[in-house]
């Protein structure tokens, strides 16, 4: 365990900023450079650093989830993406979007893309906070 105070209060501020730019290297990701991947490497290695700082259980409850759920819930989501276009007997994986001309999200376009990308951020923060947790606690 690291006890360098500057380190513990560089991840206090920095954890925050670094979420909120994995965030938005995802929602950007299906029109430009970034999405899911990148920004769930970002998550996750925002958390191995608050692991680093503190330790490997203040992580886990800085989380608040076993990464395996995330493991979990990012494939459902990543699969279910493609399920749209079987139901509208379509190919797997077509693309759909919907362009909400109301409300909060109104001239935005959401579509399956940005589902798929969800999954993959959700799975690639699983994968790397399995492999990065279980080696800083050995």
């Amino acid at each position: 365990m690291m006890t360098s105070t500057i380190l513990r209060t560089a991840t206090r501020y920095l954890f925050p900023l670094l979420m909120l730019f994995s965030i938005f290297l995802l929602i950007r990701g299906h029109d430009e450079p970034g999405g899911g991947f990148i920004g769930g490497l970002l998550a996750a290695m925002s958390f191995a650093m608050y692991a680093l700082a503190y330790d490997v259980p203040t992580a886990r409850l800085m989380l608040r989830v076993d990464p395996k759920y995330l493991v979990g819930v990012g494939l459902l989501l990543a699969g279910l993406a493609g399920v749209f276009g079987l139901v509208w007997n379509a190919p797997y994986m077509t693309t759909y979007w919907w362009h909400p001309e109301t409300g909060p999200l109104a001239g935005q376009h959401l579509g399956t893309p940005l589902i798929f990308d969800i999954g993959v951020y959700l799975v690639v923060i699983g994968v790397t906070l399995m492999i990065v947790f279980n080696l800083a606690e050995e």
